[in-house]
Parts: C-alpha cells; sequence; structure tokens
C-alpha cells in the first residue's frame, strides 16, 4: 500500500486513484531560459522515480511534465540576443532532453511548452472572468483572491492581515489592482517590441500560473490524481494554480499534492552569485558520470533536504560503480545446480524492505539500504564459489525489480568485445601461461589505455568498461 504525504492534508495518506489502476499526474518542469542544474533534476529524479515505482505496482500511467517557455527572463534573454523566444529556448530544451535523458528519467507521456497552448489559456482566463473570479486593468487581467474564499488551503497561509491596497504584494507589477493580493492572468505588454499574443481577452501573454492550470487540465481532466513540484512552489504558485483551476471548474484540482525539499550546496542556498551554482553538465565536465549523479539525488528521500557536497558525489561515484561491478560478477558467475535457501530467503527480504521503504513516502533511502544488504550477503557467497543455478535467476530478477525504479545500477556492460581487444585478451592468457609477465603486463596496460580493465578470479579473467 503506497503511502504519500499529502500537502494538502499536511497527513500521510494511502494513494488511491480516481480510476482503478490508472495513474495521472503533473509534475512543473523546467522554465528553458538555461541549462538545468543540479536542484531541477533533484525534482526531474523524484518525479521519474515516482513515474517507475507507479508502474511497478502496476498502475498505467499519464505523466504530464511542462516547459515553461513564457517567462520574464526568457522575454529579455531573447530580446538581448535579437532572436525570437523559440528560437532562444530550443537550445536549452534540447540541452534538457539530452541531460534527462542521460540521468536515466523516463520521458513523459506528454511534455507541452507554454508558447504551444496559448488559446487554451485564453479560454480558461475568460471563463474565470465570466464567473467573476477575474478583471482588467489596464489592459492585464487579474484573479480576484477574495473571490476564492479557501485560497491558503495548500501553503497553510494566512492572508486575512493583508490589507487590501496595502503594500505587501504577492504579485508585482505596474498596473492597478484591486487588491494588492491579487495575480496576473494576463498580462498587457509594456512595449510594442516586447513578446505577445493577440486573443479575444486583448493582446498580451500569460502569467506564469495560468500557464499550467490551462496545460494540466487539457491533457489530464478537471481533476486529477497527483501534482508535484518544488517545495518553493507552495506558494504562490500552486496556490495560484488551485484557485485558478477551482474557480473555473468548481470541482476539486488535485487530489494530492507531493512536493521536495531543496537541495543545499555545502549547507548553502545554490546561486550563482555565491559561485555554488552546479548544472549538470557542469559536474559531468568535471568527469563525474550521469549514473553516479542520479543515485546521489536520490539518496535522500524527496521530502528531506539533501545537502551536496563534492565528497558525497565521489563516494556515489564509488557506489554505482561497486553496484555495476556487483551485477556483472553475478551474471558471470559459475553456479551449481539447485537453491540455497538461505539465499532464497535474502532476495525476497530484500524485495520486501525495498517496497516497504517505498511504500512509506517514497523513501529511497530505506530502498538502497535493503540493496547494499543484499549485495554483502551475495558478495559473500560469490567470494566462496558457492552460488546455485535457482538463487542466480531469482537474484538477477530481483535487482532487475528494484532497479526498474531506482535505475542505479547503470547499464549492462557489453558481453562480446569486438575481435581485436578478444585478441589481446586471449594473446594475454597466454603469455602469462608461458610466465612471459612482462608481456601479460604490456597487453594489461594497453587494454587499460583503451578503457578496458582486466580482473583476474578464480572464474578466469573478468573484464569490465571504465
Amino acid at each position: 500500500m503506497l503511502r504519500i504525504h499529502n500537502t494538502l492534508s499536511g497527513q500521510l495518506e494511502e494513494f488511491r486513484s480516481m480510476v482503478e489502476g490508472e495513474a495521472k499526474f503533473y509534475y512543473c518542469g523546467p522554465t528553458v531560459w538555461d541549462y538545468g542544474h543540479i536542484g531541477n533534476f533533484r525534482s526531474a529524479i523524484a518525479a521519474d522515480v515516482i513515474r517507475r515505482y507507479l508502474k511497478l505496482k502496476g498502475w498505467r500511467v499519464t505523466h504530464v511534465m511542462n516547459l515553461t517557455d513564457v517567462d520574464d527572463r526568457i522575454m529579455a534573454k531573447a530580446q538581448e540576443s535579437g532572436v525570437a523566444i523559440d528560437d532562444y529556448t530550443q537550445k536549452y530544451i534540447d540541452a534538457f532532453w539530452e541531460d534527462f535523458d542521460a540521468l536515466g528519467c523516463e520521458r513523459p507521456e506528454v511534455a507541452p511548452r507554454a508558447t504551444q497552448h496559448i488559446p487554451e489559456m485564453v479560454e480558461l482566463i475568460a471563463k474565470l472572468e465570466q464567473r467573476d473570479h477575474a478583471y482588467k486593468s489596464d489592459g492585464s487581467i487579474y484573479y480576484r483572491i477574495k473571490s476564492f474564499p479557501e485560497y491558503g488551503k495548500l501553503s497553510k497561509i494566512n492572508l486575512a492581515g493583508n490589507i487590501e491596497g496595502g503594500s505587501e504584494r504577492v504579485d508585482t507589477d505596474k498596473y492597478e489592482k484591486e487588491d494588492a493580493r491579487d495575480f496576473a492572468l494576463w498580462k498587457a505588454p509594456n512595449n510594442p517590441e516586447e513578446t505577445a499574443w493577440d486573443a479575444s481577452i486583448g493582446r498580451g501573454r500569460p502569467g506564469w500560473h495560468i500557464e499550467c492550470s490551462a496545460m494540466s487540465m487539457k491533457y489530464l481532466g478537471e481533476t486529477f490524481d497527483l501534482h508535484l513540484g518544488g517545495i518553493d512552489l507552495v506558494f504562490p504558485h500552486h496556490e495560484n494554480e488551485i484557485a485558478q483551476s477551482e474557480g473555473a471548474t468548481g470541482k476539486q484540482f488535485v487530489r494530492y499534492w507531493l512536493h521536495f525539499e531543496h537541495l543545499k550546496v555545502e549547507g548553502e542556498t545554490m546561486s550563482k552569485s555565491k559561485g555554488n551554482y552546479y548544472t549538470f553538465r557542469d559536474l559531468t565536465a568535471q568527469g563525474f558520470s550521469a549514473t553516479g549523479i542520479r543515485y546521489f539525488l536520490l539518496s535522500v528521500p524527496c521530502r528531506k533536504q539533501l545537502n551536496f557536497t563534492f565528497d558525497a558525489l565521489r563516494g556515489a561515484e564509488k557506489t554505482v560503480a561497486s553496484l555495476r561491478d556487483f551485477r556483472a560478477r553475478l551474471e558471470e558467475a559459475k553456479t551449481e545446480p539447485g537453491r540455497d535457501d538461505a539465499l532464497h530467503s535474502a532476495a525476497e527480504r530484500a524485495l520486501t524492505e525495498f517496497e516497504a521503504g517505498m511504500d512509506d513516502d517514497l523513501n529511497t533511502s530505506v530502498a538502497l539500504a535493503a540493496v547494499h544488504d543484499l549485495t554483502r550477503e551475495v558478495n559473500t557467497v560469490l567470494a566462496g564459489r558457492g552460488l546455485r543455478e535457482e538463487n542466480k535467476r531469482e537474484l538477477i530478477a530481483a535487482i532487475g525489480r528494484i532497479d526498474s525504479v531506482l535505475n542505479v545500477f547503470g547499464d549492462p556492460q557489453p558481453q562480446i568485445l569486438d575481435a581485436e581487444i578478444q585478441k589481446l585478451i586471449d594473446e594475454r592468457q597466454e603469455a602469462r601461461h608461458r610466465r612471459d609477465f612482462d608481456r601479460g603486463d604490456e597487453i594489461r596496460d594497453q587494454l587499460a589505455a583503451r578503457g578496458i580493465i582486466l580482473e583476474d578470479t578464480k572464474d578466469g579473467v573478468r573484464w569490465k568498461r571504465k
């Protein structure tokens, strides 16, 4: 039974989808104004783990992740560069997908872009106007917060102390609003050069919040199961999504809200001004692997803060290398017929503990501990050359089941070398039989230079790629 902490209720709840066997969820994706940083990808990996686990538990998943390509920063950068918004963002969208794939994330069923859903946003804003939840001011359109008495139910923020027209502004711009707390749905252009769309509600561009309401409801329906995002989005973004969506439909917008905690860097907030801002590409340029980065980013449950250090990342690199090596040794190990009951129990226990951890609010720390406990037990058996055939099959299956969610063992190494490398390995073996150890060492060095590491084991020569 999967239980998750629902931000809306503030409680741990059993996840029950609206339609049995079918789970629909929306994840607030990146604003594509720059390359994705490790905080972005911590959230993306958390969403990927949830997606994978829902599938493992038997749900048919519909996963929608938006790409925000209308944004003040994007508009400013595009204007500075003298290019259209689409031309400016395409480079970063392509880079995001490259990084996303490299980190082992499964692509969502739908990845809508804001610029391609302006008509849906206009229609939603018009509906809010009709229901008296929105009003115009100097060409812009604002959401009237006082028209939605439940405003604040997600964030638990009480706005009653903010005096109408007062100085505390949730959404700032140059136009006059009925209430300082009201937020923009549609923004009139500041100048003729600014990117804007002609629409029935007037020329302008969408506010940030309306984008997600329009796109999520288009692909998932007016009410859907689960909405994911960073903890920083609870207020005002997700609070505003609820107000807009429920104001327009009169129905509950989302049943479960799950939010991911911040990623810190050496105990501090990540920022370019502090010099502690790292993109995924910054880390791979320093030689870290995508699998090592993924392992690190999911090593702490998504609802707990994660502190990034290079020492911790180096530790993750060593761990994934050992996991990859373990799986290779297991798959290559010679076996005897039959089954060892103790090892059979170890495999079953690992699966049970893995699933118990994931069912408990997606606790990836417990899930990974189950993996490491299993590898320790199996390594002892492998060292003694006592592995049974039936155990080998069920261990490989258990690891495959766990890794279908965590995806931290890395891709299996190719089992067939090209003819030239195989010839060198054979030549080395012959040299060792002749006791020509100098030639054997020379060949080992040649192979190492080509990224092939040899290991002499009781079962013969094993190889792996660096």
